[in-house]
């Protein structure tokens, strides 16, 4: 998106005094080359050192997040893949915790999708990996990635070969069923189990009554869960194509875009940014209304809208920017550390 030359009017500052930051990443905190700033840099570690806990709230996967990995505080915990997965930067990147897409479900999208939009090639994130379709455009080249039909890529019985041999695959399942990891049933923003005082426990532990919840041992090596699946469609106007897959599947998954490219982001129904962190906020205590939240594009919405207090980035898709009462300057213009160092300022 280019950057808006005019800054809008803004909301009046919010009485209470935030607690917590969730920011996206890229076109949001990251500048378009994909580096942090230093003065972003100084802005997060100020904002930690002042009591305020820093969520990066992402679309990336696990393995994408070494640019932010030193610059996250504290818990260590990061929320990526659209809300399906946590992971603690920490220890590596390793998955803590997913809400996976169902690979029943995603073969069923696969099916409307191509009928709704001839054309569509499709790729699929699993907690161990990417894989992608012949047809589909690998925009990062990954060796390990393999190339097949979806209905493949989504088989039950799905495991491609472990090219480091089988000693050191024995050893990465060793490792896995030493440290599992949850699986949590997608929980909305606005129900009752993520409000504050609710029986939320740490990550790993009991949500609440009926929820799907581990350790259940699921594997995080190359044949775990689907994290999401990718469309990709190569004449569709990016939003109509949204609007199209929404219209056709939406009963099935959740659907959303980040790309300025006609590449949706599919994940399991229920799945969003804003559900994974109104969990995270509950199990520390913490409302939406102490919850400051920074975003660019629409899979950014519902957190921006569940946020007691929300920005969108001067340079952000203009459904952000009508959904946010508050706009920051761009990302390259570290807007985000610009609206850190006022909240500091007023501390």
């Amino acid at each position: 998106m280019t950057d808006a030359p005019a800054t809008p009017p803004q909301a009046p500052e919010p009485d209470v005094a935030p607690r917590l930051i969730a920011t996206d990443l890229d076109g949001t905190l990251l500048h378009d080359d994909k580096t942090v700033s230093d003065r972003t840099i100084a802005a997060l570690a100020a904002a930690e050192e002042a009591g305020i806990v820093v969520f990066f709230v992402t679309g990336r996967p696990a393995r994408w997040m070494d640019v932010v990995s030193d610059h996250v505080h504290g818990h260590g915990l990061a929320i990526c893949a659209n809300g399906a997965a946590v992971v603690d930067l920490h220890r590596g990147g390793r998955i803590v915790e997913v809400s996976p897409l169902e690979s029943a479900v995603a073969l069923t999208v696969v099916d409307m999708l191509r009928s709704a939009a001839p054309g569509t090639s499709f790729a699929v994130e699993r907690t161990g990996g990417f894989h992608y379709e012949p047809e589909y455009p690998p925009f990062q080249a990954d060796p390990t990635a393999i190339v097949a039909p979806a209905e493949k890529l989504l088989a039950e019985d799905f495991a491609p070969p472990v090219a480091a041999g089988p000693d050191a695959a024995a050893g990465a399942r060793a490792d896995t069923a030493a440290d599992p990891v949850s699986t949590i049933s997608p929980i909305s923003p606005g129900s009752s189990p993520i409000s504050p005082g609710s029986p939320v426990g740490p990550i790993g532990s009991s949500i609440s009554p009926g929820s799907r919840v581990g350790p259940t041992n699921v594997p995080t090596d190359v044949d775990g869960p689907v994290l999401k699946l990718l469309a990709h469609h190569p004449d569709l106007d990016p939003d109509a194509f949204l609007a199209l897959a929404r219209s056709a599947a939406g009963g099935l998954a959740s659907f959303t875009r980040s790309s300025p490219t006609a590449l949706l982001e599919i994940s399991g129904l229920g799945v969003s940014k804003a559900g994974t962190l109104a969990r995270c906020c509950a199990e520390r205590g913490i409302a939406p209304e102490e919850v400051v939240a920074f975003g660019d594009m629409p899979n950014d919405i519902e957190m921006l809208s569940w946020a007691g207090t929300s920005y969108a980035m001067a340079n952000a898709h203009p459904e952000v920017l009508a959904a946010t009462t508050r706009h920051s300057a761009s990302n390259n213009d570290d807007g985000v550390a610009a609206v850190i160092e006022e909240i500091l300022q007023r501390r």
